[in-house]
């Protein structure tokens, strides 16, 4: 059973024109909203035909490609090197452009524990822990984000159905939870610098560990189902 939310309404929605660095250029319409569950300033923009791709699933077509993409200050606006986001920002507007849809943008820095912590989190980091451990050792959970304010989002904007735009698995299972019908994932590309090396392999192992859980899960589930006698 899905995960009940409150009903959350949109508060306004402007046209805006984005240009990248690289002189990528396009233009979104971003919406901002009333009555998200954790109260705080998250945004979805849509990009390329997303009227269309909201019409598409009325039709029982294709449903739209949506990122949940977490704020990262350090690497969406200042190029940070440390991790991925500022490159996976990019591709994302880019591909849900072309395809039409969602990038919800989650005021969630730092998996969640903010941007001081994110900060100190490194320090650790540059003293030999992963970006998990990092987290753990500053007393916060591994990953803290959620994605019940992107449920939320989606339901308002009338996007039940959705090809998700992420290698992690937990987003998946998050909003599978929270009554989002994820069709696909489609994993982002791996954006490999001599900076963030030590990054993508620790989010790659937690990926990993992530899916053999929900398998293992999923066989034990099936395993306490009994069969169905065959009908005579």
């Amino acid at each position: 059973m899905p995960e009940a939310l409150p009903v959350a309404t949109i508060r306004t929605q402007v046209t805006v024109p984005l240009s990248f660095p690289d002189g990528y250029a396009t233009t979104v319409r971003v919406f901002s909203f009333k009555g998200l569950i954790d109260g705080r300033e998250h945004l979805a923009l849509g990009l390329g035909d997303w009227a269309g791709a909201l019409d598409r699933l009325a039709a029982g077509g294709d449903p739209p490609l949506v990122r949940p993409h977490s704020e990262c200050l350090t690497g969406d606006v200042f190029g940070s090197q440390r991790c991925d986001c500022g490159p996976q920002l990019r591709e994302a507007v880019q591909r849900i452009a072309e395809f039409g849809g969602f990038l919800l943008y989650l005021r969630q820095e730092g998996r969640g524990i903010g941007l001081y912590a994110k900060l100190d989190a490194y320090a650790l980091q540059d003293a030999g822990l992963d970006t998990y451990q990092a987290n753990v050792a500053l007393g916060r959970g591994e990953d803290e984000r959620d994605y019940s304010a992107a449920a939320q989002m989606l339901a308002t904007l009338g996007v039940p159905r959705i090809r998700l735009l992420s290698s992690n698995p937990d987003k998946a299972e998050q909003l599978t939870r929270l009554g989002v019908d994820v069709a696909e994932r489609v994993p982002t590309s791996v954006f490999l610098s001599p900076a963030n090396a030590g990054y993508l392999a620790a989010k790659a192992a937690k990926a990993a560990e992530t899916e053999a859980a929900e398998t293992e899960a999923a066989e034990a589930l099936a395993a306490r189902i009994p069969d169905r006698p065959v009908a005579q």
